[in-house]
């Protein structure tokens, strides 16, 4: 992809992203994600109706009525994007690559996080770190990162998702909101996912192409494996084959949500060549929900 064609497709992404973060996303992001804790403000006089608990019993004794501490949100968050760049994510049966519609995804979630002041960080991996860049403010930053995950040609085309959290790990010392945009076909990362998920706010997205599910019935054909390179000729005009496919696709992702769900982690799916808008509105109402609640 030459320089103009990138530009072009970031500020495509860009003018998308930003009216339907203005539209839809970023009162929806900001009733969900809190920052990392409470800061305080100041002491004032204690009125009818403030907390009790909010007293501070020192000042109180000191000026001879009671006073009470005033704590605000700190709303400055950091939100790391992990974003798989391995071969598999070059794969699109639809219009769109899963590359693609994950810098897509990222482009939405960074710029909402970017009107709530939030700092916003990369981390592209493959089956080693492909890329990283330190969390920082604003929408030029935002834009560098879509354009890096649309113009990174990555150096190793396999999946390891845990050797990705164990560099997280490393690098983001305090509590922050991570995104992992990926389509999970790897395995062995559950420790690594449980340990990174006892200090930060995890969110899964997981990604998947249509054919990657439903085996169309186009005769006999050669499937290549994007990562190792195998290649295996197939007979896709077996309806027998294509159930089996289907059944292995489907056992697949009820392991990966029942394995999240477990670990207490959020998951949003989204299928290239669908609409996904909609999934990331029911899934921050969802949170939403489930704050109020608890």
């Amino acid at each position: 992809m030459i320089d103009k064609e990138l530009i072009k497709k970031v500020r495509l992404i860009q003018f998308r992203s930003s009216r339907i973060v203005n539209d839809i996303l970023a009162g929806e992001y900001k009733s969900v994600f809190k920052g990392s804790g409470m800061e305080f403000e100041e002491v004032r006089r204690y009125e009818p109706g403030d907390e009790i608990r909010s007293i501070d019993w020192n000042v109180t004794a000191r000026m001879g009525e009671p006073y009470i501490k005033r704590f605000r949100e700190e709303r400055d968050l950091s939100v790391m994007f992990l974003v798989d760049t391995s071969a598999s994510g070059l794969y699109g049966g639809a219009a769109e690559s899963k590359n693609e519609i994950a810098a897509q995804i990222t482009s939405l979630l960074a710029l909402s996080a970017t009107k709530n002041n939030d700092k916003v960080g990369l981390l592209a991996f493959s089956d080693e770190v492909e890329k990283y860049i330190y969390p920082k403010k604003g929408v030029p930053h935002v834009l560098r990162l879509v354009s890096d995950i649309l113009s990174l040609k990555a150096k190793s085309k396999g999946t390891d998702i845990a050797m990705a959290l164990g560099y997280l790990a490393k690098v983001c010392k305090k509590r922050c909101l991570i995104f992992i945009i990926s389509d999970f076909i790897d395995t062995g990362y559950e420790k690594a996912l449980r340990v990174i998920e006892k200090k930060h706010d995890v969110v899964a997205i997981s990604l998947r192409d249509r054919q990657e599910v439903e085996l169309p019935n186009c005769g006999l054909v050669e499937l290549v494996d994007a990562e190792t390179g195998e290649s295996y000729m197939v007979d896709t005009s077996s309806a027998a084959l294509r159930r089996e496919f289907a059944r292995l696709a489907a056992e697949k992702s009820e392991y990966l949500q029942k394995s999240l769900r477990s670990m207490g982690i959020d998951h949003v799916g989204v299928e290239a060549g669908s609409e996904y808008i909609p999934e990331l509105v029911k899934f921050f109402r969802m949170r939403e929900r489930r704050r109020l609640i608890g």
